[in-house]
């Protein structure tokens, strides 16, 4: 199977923003818990008009990054591989179950504790680290392996969009939530009549962003909002849609997720930060990770094959469905996202537990799905041989 250029493209991009999001990540810790802790941490909280540095990352920078996201899935949609519904049904059946699996059995060990609202938390796979964890596997890497593992984790992320917009609004200011709206039909209107020059698309988005942010619903779900109102035309490289992916490919994988992942994981790990890990909320987060995100994966794939409703590629093997859905618990970015969201009114204590255990559950789950396949991947993908022509 032959990948397109804007996938190698895709892919290349995850790949270095996935080795930096783990330097940073590592870093941050370290400064948390070293003698400079209380400056460090109490950095990341100073105010500027009226909210914390934190803040204005998670609710405005990563607007930018579910606006790339959105961009993404709109070409993944129109020109990639989830342009067709025999190369998208595998990937899309593998998301249902690795977002479904993870929330059950979390619901299963936190139904009816104030805890239950962090369902949505291993639902999340972080596209970077995923495909950056995958590339170091090299060449032996089959290219429907890439593409399934890439639309997947896309799949996901659309999911978790959902997930936020529908379960973590808590009120909703309608006349703030109306005029955002009437924004984006706006620039639904200038993309009808094809107006292409992207300066009023990225004011009105800018616009969008302020109403929204004060309407009850999460800000960043304007991102996603916005991609899908600016022109694709044809795709093509002089596209509105294309140029706006392009130019935010690298300030998204190199400047704002590494910002995201300093500032919430610089988390202070005290002599009894390992308590935390007993609390039925952390397991939930582990076992949903860890356990449920491959167990899901491959299981929905299995039942989607099964039933004659997708197919697995030739190049494929199942035991390379469980090395990508292990690598599929990776959560991190948007596992720490939903936390912020769902633990807002419980306390920082919470929030800090359930953060170490993302850290430790994306840890296992990228280190199993690494060494799984590792030891898989040369008896499932065989060098290729030409076929003899038969005469």
């Amino acid at each position: 199977m032959k990948l397109t250029k804007t996938f190698n493209s895709f892919f290349h991009s995850e790949k270095a923003g996935g080795l930096i999001l783990l330097f940073v990540t590592i870093l941050s810790l370290i400064l948390a818990n070293s003698s400079i802790q209380t400056q460090y941490i109490s950095f990341w909280s100073t105010e500027f008009g009226h909210h914390s540095i934190t803040h204005w990352i998670n609710d405005g920078l990563m607007a930018i990054f579910f606006l790339l996201i959105g961009l993404e899935l709109e070409r993944e949609i129109y020109l990639g591989e989830l342009s067709s519904i025999k190369n998208a049904a595998l990937p899309i059946f593998g998301a249902l179950g690795g977002m479904l699996v993870p929330a059950g059995l979390f619901l299963l060990l936190n139904y009816g504790t104030i805890t239950q609202n962090g369902a949505g938390i291993p639902m999340a796979t972080d596209i970077a680290f995923a495909i950056g964890i995958l590339s170091l596997l090299g060449s032996r890497v089959p290219a429907s392996l890439k593409i399934f593992l890439t639309a997947l984790a896309v799949i996901d992320d659309l999911g978790a969009i959902i997930v936020i917009a529908v379960f973590y609004t808590t009120s909703i200011a309608f006349v703030n939530l109306a005029i955002a709206l009437g924004i984006m039909g706006f620039l639904f209107i200038l993309n009808r009549m094809k107006v292409y020059n992207l300066i009023p698309y990225l004011i009105g988005g800018v616009a969008m962003w302020h109403f929204m942010l004060n309407s009850g619903v999460h800000a960043t779900i304007t991102g996603v909002l916005l991609a899908f109102v600016i022109p694709f035309g044809d795709g093509s490289k002089k596209s509105p849609s294309y140029i706006l992916q392009h130019l935010l490919h690298q300030p998204v994988a190199f400047i704002i997720l590494p910002l995201f992942a300093i500032a919430n994981t610089c988390i202070a790990i005290d002599s009894n930060w390992s308590e935390g890990l007993s609390h039925s909320n952390s397991i939930g987060i582990l076992v949903g990770l860890v356990v449920g995100k491959p167990l899901g994966i491959f299981l929905f794939s299995f039942i989607g094959v099964s039933l004659g409703l997708c197919a697995l590629p030739q190049d494929l093997k199942w035991k390379s469905i469980i090395g990508a859905g292990m690598l599929g618990g990776i959560g991190f970015t948007m596992s720490i996202f939903i936390t912020l969201l769902a633990f807002k009114n419980d306390g920082e204590e919470v929030i800090t537990y359930s953060k170490i255990a993302i850290l430790i559950a994306s840890f296992v789950a990228g280190t199993m799905g690494f060494l799984w396949l590792k030891f898989t991947l040369n008896e499932a993908v065989p060098k290729q041989l030409k076929k003899p022509k038969i005469i």
